[in-house]
């Protein structure tokens, strides 16, 4: 019988999309993954309006039968002892994402992403960020421009309100998962934006 994929699944701080983020680790559970959370500082330890993480961290756990690896050092081992097949972070912020273009590894999911990178094995960002058409573009430009990284396919979520916003469509998690261990990007990657 074939060995499960192990995904690592990386939470960073976009705090309104957790119960997305969460819908989406139990689905890719359910399809037979063996998923490893971590999650960075903030998303590991803060109380928001959408929650208390305590809440947060105990659904993680319960849903992944696995601990939260929530620190640098936690984190280091990943590459070294060939940890993952892959590693989604889901949602991934603009302050991740300027962090992953710029070599930045300070934190729990960009040390992850560095230390899994060494594999040459994939990265898979489901982004969520404000300023994705702002600030942020170069950094996801940059990105897809690399080997080795792939997006779950994005739409801007409310173009009239907040026109520089792009979120992942996290319903495509799974499929562009399993296109980028097959070392494909999952098309098309800009989906058409929810009428206004």
């Amino acid at each position: 019988m074939k060995d499960p994929v192990t995904l690592g699944f990386a939470m960073t701080g976009s705090f309104c999309t957790f119960q997305k983020a969460l819908d989406t680790m139990r689905q890719l559970t359910a399809l037979g993954y063996r998923v490893l959370p971590i999650l960075s500082f903030n998303a590991y330890s803060l109380d928001t309006r959408f929650g208390k993480c305590e809440d947060f961290n105990r659904e993680i756990e319960e849903i992944c039968q696995n601990p939260i690896i929530h620190t640098i050092n936690g984190a280091e081992p990943i590459g070294p002892k060939k940890l993952l097949d892959a590693l989604l972070i889901c949602p991934c912020t603009g302050n991740t994402l300027a962090k992953l273009a710029a070599g930045i590894a300070d934190t729990p999911v960009t040390l992850a992403a560095k230390s899994h990178l060494r594999n040459q094995k994939p990265v898979i960002i489901a982004v969520s960020t404000n300023d994705a058409l702002a600030a942020a573009a170069k950094n996801i430009g940059s990105l897809q421009n690399r080997r080795h990284y792939y997006f779950v396919p994005y739409r801007q979520d409310a173009p009239d309100g907040k026109p520089n916003s792009i979120v992942a469509d996290f319903s495509l998690a799974a499929d562009a998962v399993a296109a980028a261990l097959e070392g494909r990007q999952l098309q098309p990657i800009l989906r058409q934006s929810p009428s206004v």
